[in-house]
């Protein structure tokens, strides 16, 4: 036999022993969204809404949030967001009453991080009537600081993400926004000419990003036009904070709606220039701009340098884009199996994470149509679609195994937002999905941790307190790992901050190397495998 038949089989039967199981009831999350859908089809009813791990208490177990939209009158029921407790056991329990962020908002996404280095996590919630700040107080209770904040986003915004573009160890926000819709200026559209659908967003003008820059003491300051990022031409649903040119300071990557791409790249000098036509990322294959959504940033070959990963609509196939380190990016989905299998979904959330922790990343897609009478006009595509798994194989090769895992996850939905944690602490990622008008769904990771792992949480000091834009590389006799702790990406959701690992059968770590925002480089020699390595900056 051939060492490659060998490694297939070897790849096949690992992936065997990791079961996603559906444990959403029993962890006590009750949540089912709502989009206000009452027959008019409203484009915003498309869309549905996002997720996000944080530690709300600060107690080392991630909590979770969960975004919720309502209906279009004053006599709809009253529905808002929903805050759940890791009670550390398997389940959660409902804290949102009185917590603050029990309002009532048509919420689209959330971004995590602490923005005044006080030691709590901060969020940062997208609406389509206008975005909100809520300061952490402590206690499991968050205030609306959106006013007193200086910032001003009234836009359609969708995904968000905090980093430290100036590195000054103040975290920034750059938000998403889609396109001008109002009630007033909703438009008829129609599949078949007779009843109306959903429009496309071609019928709208989009809303350009924007990029607010943390003057500290609270404030921001809209730098949007400044920096370079408020050019005409977006209809934003995704972003990917990625170093693509490996100098140490943070580039964006905007996924587009029927509209090209965007590439931003960090001049050090507090603005950006778009570069995503030269560096190929702004089109698909056919030089057309294709319907982007979900979006991330990593390393999945082990090169060195960040890949770009864009969730696209149905019959267009993922976005694979191979950082060539040159400036350049070459789409690889057309030529795998990604491509193959994801032709007839449609993918909102997308994201890498090491769900069998044999030290390779995985992808991870969540799909779901947008017009229920979808299948009436193209019999092939599904509104309710499972969701897919990709296990990498090494050597930019994946298998498709998402009927392998369990029937629980397999199961088809309207998915949107997508994020992934270790919600039990046996050091394998869980994931938590969204539906669209549907009910929100934990699937829990049995069987990753038989391999492995190795997890690092950073507090910055002279950088930002969540480390957001450290680059740490695992270094074990296997070779090297580097992963960045980022926000955003996915789709109008936030997985948790702490660095997952996987090192396969490896019980040895030779050294951990972080690469700060500030600049300052720590070493950490053979720690021990299967915990969860907390480090201070320059301690």
């Amino acid at each position: 036999m051939k060492p490659a038949a060998c490694f297939f089989f070897a790849a096949g039967l690992l992936s065997a022993q990791v079961k996603f199981t559906d444990i959403t009831r029993q962890a006590g999350i009750r949540f089912v969204h709502n989009n206000g859908n009452s027959g008019k089809k409203w484009l915003p009813e498309t869309l549905g809404s996002g997720c996000a791990f944080l530690d709300v208490d600060g107690d080392g177990w991630q909590d979770i949030l969960l975004i919720n939209g309502k209906g279009w009158t004053a006599k709809s029921p009253r529905t808002t967001h929903k805050l759940y407790r890791n009670n550390r056991n398997g389940t959660f329990t409902d804290i949102t009453a009185g917590s603050g962020l029990d309002v009532e908002m048509y919420g689209m996404g959330a971004a995590v991080a602490d923005y005044d280095n006080d030691g709590r996590d901060d969020v940062y919630i997208t609406a389509l009537e206008g975005d909100r700040l809520f300061h952490n107080e402590g206690n499991g209770k968050f205030r609306d600081v959106t006013k007193p904040s200086g910032i001003s986003n009234t836009g359609f915004g969708t995904s968000a993400a905090w980093f430290d573009y100036d590195r000054d160890g103040k975290i920034d926000l750059v938000v998403a926004n889609y396109v001008e819709w109002s009630p007033k200026q909703d438009l008829w559209c129609s599949l078949d000419g007779a009843t109306k659908s959903y429009c496309t967003p071609e019928s709208y003008k989009g809303v350009a990003p924007k990029l607010f820059h943390n003057l500290g003491n609270g404030r921001f300051e809209d730098v949007s036009r400044k920096a370079g990022i408020a050019g005409p031409g977006s209809k934003s649903l995704g972003i990917a904070v990625i170093d693509f040119d490996s100098d140490g300071w943070p580039d964006l990557f905007i996924a587009n709606d029927t509209q090209p791409n965007k590439l931003y790249r960090n001049n050090r000098n507090g603005t950006f220039t778009e570069t995503g036509l030269t560096a190929g990322v702004a089109f698909g294959e056919d030089g057309i701009a294709r319907g982007a959504m979900g979006t991330d940033a990593a390393d999945y070959d082990g090169s060195g340098r960040p890949h770009l990963l864009v969730g696209n609509f149905a019959n267009q196939m993922l976005g694979l884009y191979h950082n060539e380190g040159n400036g350049l990016f070459v789409d690889e989905a057309p030529r795998s199996t990604v491509g193959r299998s994801s032709l007839l979904s449609l993918t909102f959330a997308a994201f890498f994470f090491d769900f069998d922790l044999d030290g390779l990343l995985d992808i991870f897609c969540a799909n779901g149509h947008l017009d229920p009478e979808i299948e009436r006009v193209q019999p092939k595509v599904k509104y309710r679609q499972p969701p897919l798994l990709f296990r990498n194989l090494g050597k930019g090769r994946f298998a498709d195994v998402s009927g392998g895992v369990g029937p629980d996850f397999s199961k088809p939905m309207v998915a949107r937002g997508a994020a992934y944690a270790d919600i039990d602490h046996d050091g394998d990622l869980d994931v938590l999905i969204t539906d669209n008008a549907g009910p929100a769904v934990l699937l829990r990771n049995d069987g990753g941790s038989r391999n492995h792992w190795l997890r690092v949480k950073l507090t910055g000091t002279k950088s930002n307190r969540d480390g957001i834009g450290a680059a740490v590389r695992v270094k074990t006799a296997a070779g090297a790992q580097v992963q960045t702790v980022h926000s955003g990406s996915s789709y109008c959701s936030q997985s948790e901050l702490a660095l997952t690992f996987g090192l396969g059968q490896d019980a040895r770590v030779n050294q951990v190397e972080i690469a700060w925002p500030s600049g300052a480089v720590q070493r950490i020699a053979s720690p021990k495998t299967d915990q969860v390595l907390e480090v201070i900056e320059s301690r």
